[in-house]
């Protein structure tokens, strides 16, 4: 991408993910060294995993390597002092590529079959917030989806109002803006990929029924 090219938000169609307002809170990532660490789980191996499971990890697996194009994207940019290259461009369009394309379909696998039933469960099993028992690791999972979709609107937005600011000192900031918001999506996704693997879909297949698993596909 080059200084003379432009995101348009008009079209913006990442906001076609986003139902919810946005509540001016900014995307947070988990501390890594405690979240990557989780106490009393037991992942479950792929080869043991559901057909259906084993499509959203494969999925998990597409996307992760376009976090990471994503990522060295955005490090090389900055790097770059905000000037965008080829390749730079190529890594930005495909991640808005793919979060069109490919995230709505995942998600909607998720939130229509599979969140559903596993809120259900772990509300029964006992396994939900101590203070508010209908709050259970689902909404964290339903809450990121959107808060990621958020900030990638952010991201795509600020980058077509940073490429027609015509100072360069505005130009930095909208973009020192749109770099952090990116490498907050590549921090926040690559957590909720693992807790969905190691954590939620164990706790799927531990709570389950065969006929249960049998109804996700």
């Amino acid at each position: 991408m080059n200084n003379n090219v432009e995101f348009n938000p008009i079209n913006d169609p990442l906001k076609r993910l986003v139902e919810k307002d946005i509540t001016g809170e900014e995307l947070s990532p988990f501390d890594p060294p405690d979240a990557y660490n989780p106490q009393n789980i037991e992942p479950v191996a792929y080869e043991k995993m559901h057909p259906f499971l084993q499509k959203l990890v494969d999925e998990h697996k597409a996307f992760t390597k376009v976090l990471n194009t994503f990522e060295d994207a955005l490090l090389n940019w900055r790097r770059n002092n905000w000037i965008f290259t080829s390749e730079i461009d190529s890594g930005l369009k495909q991640f808005f590529n793919f979060f069109d394309e490919k995230v709505p379909l995942h998600n909607q696998k998720e939130e229509k079959k599979l969140f559903p039933l596993l809120h259900k469960k772990l509300i029964e099993s006992g396994e939900h917030n101590s203070n508010d028992p209908s709050f259970t690791g689902i909404n964290l999972m339903e809450d990121e989806h959107i808060k990621v979709a958020q900030a990638a609107a952010i991201v795509f937005n600020f980058l077509g109002l940073g490429s027609r600011l015509p100072d360069r000192s505005s130009q930095e900031i909208t973009f020192e803006a749109a770099f952090e918001q990116g490498i907050a999506i590549v921090e926040t996704m690559k957590l909720h990929i693992f807790r969905e693997e190691n954590i939620l879909f164990s706790q799927a297949i531990k709570l389950f029924t065969d006929d249960e698993l049998m109804e996700l596909t």
